[in-house]
C-alpha cells in the first residue's frame, strides 16, 4: 500500500468526528449528574454592565456560585461589562446574548500571573481574559462579543518579558466548547487551547491583530463554520519546543477543519508548526476559502531540534486567492527560533509524512508549490497532490520527497516550468525540469547540562 494511500486512511475515521462535532460537544466522560439547572445574571451579583465600572468580582462570582451548585448557566446580557481575568469552572456555560459585550479591562494588574504556554514553553505570563483550566464540560455560547483592550500593546511586556493575556486561554479542559460568539483580539493570540480534549470551535467570527485559534498539544478538535480576519495565523497547530515539547509528548491529532474562511494579513491561513516537538498528525481540512495571505494560504513548518513528527494531513476542496507567496510551503529546515534545549541528532529532525492535497483551485498565486526546504537525510515520505486548476506566477518545487503522486494538475504558470524537482521519486514527474541541490544544514548537538524537565534558563526549577 503506498505512503499516500496510508494517509487517505489514516484520516477516514475523522469523518465520524465531524459528524458527531455537528450535533454538539458531548458530555465528557468524567461529567457528574446534573445540578439544578442553574442560570445566573451578574447584575445579581452586583455587576453594572455600563462598559466603565469593573464588572470582574461580580462575574467571577455568578461563575464560581454556577460551577460549585453543579453547573448551569450565567447568562451576559443588555451591556457592556468590562472585566479582568475571569475563570469557568466544570459543568457551566458563559451565555453572551446578542448586544452584550465582555471587554477586557485596560489595567494589566487585573490579569494575575502564572504559567502559561508561549511559543511552545511554559513560561511566566499573565493569564488569558477567559479561562478554564482543569476542568470538564466548559461552553461559551451566544451572540455576543468578547473583546480585549487596545491599551495592552505587543506580546511580551518589555519591562518584565512576562507574555501578555490570551483572549481566551483553556488548559486541561475536557469536553470544551465555543460557538456563536465575535472576537477582537489586541496583539497577543485570539483563542489558545493547551492540553485539551474533545474541542469545537464553530461559527465564531474572529477578528484580531495577531493568531485566531492555536490549537496545542490537544485532540479531536473541529473547527467549523469561524470566519477569520487576523494580522496573523487564522489557524495554528502546535505542539510545544524542544526537549520540553518533547518529553511532555503531547501531541496535537485528530483535528478537523471544515468550512472555514480565512483572511491572514501577516502569515498564513493555516500555519502548521513551528513549534511541533510532541508532534502533529491526522489532520483534515476541507471545503475552506483563503481569500488572503500574507505569505502563503497553508505553511506547513519545523525545524531540526524540534525532533517528533508532522503526518498524516489531508486538506481537499479549498479555494485560494489573494496570496502574497502562494498555495503551499513547506519548510523543515529553519523556521521559528531554535530552542534553548533542542533535541540534538537525527533524532531532533522532524519526520515528516504522508501529505495530501487534491481538489484546489488558485487564482493567480505567485507560487503554486514550494517544498525545497526539507531536510536530505530524512526526506517527506508520501506527497499527493492532484486535481488542481487555475493560475500561478510559478509552479511547483520539490526536493527530497519520496512517493510523490502529481496528478490532474491543470495551473496555467505564468513563468519558468510547471514543475522542478531534486532528489525525488514517484509518479506524475514526467518532463520535470532539474532543480538545485537543497543545502543541508549543520548538526543540532545536544546542549550542557543535560536538560530535565521543568529546567528554565540552564538550571532546574
Amino acid at each position: 500500500m503506498s505512503a499516500n494511500r496510508r494517509a487517505v486512511l489514516a484520516v477516514a475515521g475523522l469523518g465520524a468526528l465531524v459528524a458527531t462535532a455537528r450535533a454538539s460537544a458531548a458530555p465528557s466522560k468524567t461529567s457528574k449528574p446534573a445540578g439544578p439547572a442553574l442560570r445566573l445574571d451578574p447584575r445579581d451579583f452586583g455587576a453594572q454592565g455600563d462598559g466603565t465600572t469593573k464588572d470582574t468580582v461580580a462575574v467571577q462570582a455568578a461563575l464560581d456560585r454556577c460551577a460549585v451548585f453543579g453547573g448551569g448557566e450565567v447568562v451576559i446580557a443588555g451591556g457592556t461589562f468590562v472585566v479582568g481575568a475571569i475563570r469557568i469552572g466544570s459543568n457551566t456555560t458563559l451565555h453572551i446574548e446578542d448586544g452584550a459585550t465582555l471587554q477586557g479591562s485596560p489595567d494589566l494588574a487585573d490579569y494575575p500571573v502564572t504559567q502559561v504556554r508561549w511559543e511552545g514553553r511554559f513560561v511566566p505570563g499573565y493569564i488569558g481574559l477567559i479561562s478554564a483550566q482543569g476542568a470538564h464540560d466548559v461552553a461559551i455560547t451566544g451572540k455576543g462579543g468578547i473583546v480585549a483592550t487596545d491599551a495592552i500593546k505587543g506580546r511580551v511586556q518589555k519591562e518584565t518579558g512576562l507574555r501578555h493575556p490570551a483572549l481566551l486561554e483553556f488548559v486541561d479542559v475536557q469536553a470544551l466548547s465555543v460557538t456563536g460568539v465575535r472576537t477582537q483580539q489586541n496583539d497577543m493570540w485570539s483563542i489558545h487551547p493547551v492540553f485539551c480534549d474533545d474541542v469545537v470551535f464553530r461559527d465564531l467570527v474572529v477578528n484580531g491583530r495577531a493568531d485566531g485559534i492555536d490549537v496545542d498539544s490537544c485532540r479531536r478538535v473541529v473547527i467549523d463554520r469561524c470566519d477569520f480576519d487576523t494580522v496573523d495565523d487564522c489557524i495554528s497547530l502546535k505542539s510545544g519546543r524542544g526537549l520540553e515539547g518533547n518529553l511532555i509528548a503531547r501531541p496535537t491529532e485528530d483535528v478537523v477543519i471544515t468550512d472555514c474562511t480565512f483572511r491572514d494579513h501577516r502569515w498564513a491561513c493555516i500555519g502548521i508548526g513551528s513549534e511541533t516537538s510532541a508532534g502533529i498528525r491526522r489532520v483534515v481540512v476541507q471545503r475552506c476559502k483563503c481569500l488572503t495571505a500574507y505569505t502563503f494560504a497553508i505553511y506547513i513548518k519545523s525545524r531540526p531540534g524540534r525532533g517528533a513528527f508532522i503526518e498524516d494531513i489531508v486538506m481537499r476542496d479549498l479555494e485560494v486567492t489573494g496570496t502574497g507567496g502562494g498555495f503551499l510551503r513547506l519548510n523543515f529546515l529553519d523556521s521559528g527560533k531554535q530552542d534553548q534545549f533542542p533535541v540534538p541528532g537525527f533524532e531532533g529532525i522532524p519526520t515528516v509524512r504522508n501529505f495530501v492535497f487534491e481538489r484546489i483551485k488558485v487564482t493567480d498565486v505567485p507560487v503554486l508549490v514550494e517544498a525545497v526546504n526539507i531536510h536530505p537525510d530524512k526526506p517527506l515520505d508520501g506527497f499527493t497532490l492532484k486535481d488542481v486548476t487555475g493560475t500561478a506566477g510559478k509552479g511547483i518545487s520539490l526536493a527530497n520527497i519520496r512517493n510523490v503522486t502529481l496528478e490532474g494538475i491543470d495551473v496555467r504558470v505564468a513563468e519558468g516550468p510547471l514543475l522542478a524537482v531534486n532528489n525525488v521519486t514517484g509518479k506524475g514527474l514526467e518532463g520535470a525540469a532539474p532543480l538545485a541541490p537543497t543545502v543541508r544544514p549543520p548538526d543540532v548537538v545536544a546542549t550542557q547540562p543535560p536538560y530535565v524537565l521543568g529546567m528554565t534558563s540552564g538550571k532546574p526549577n
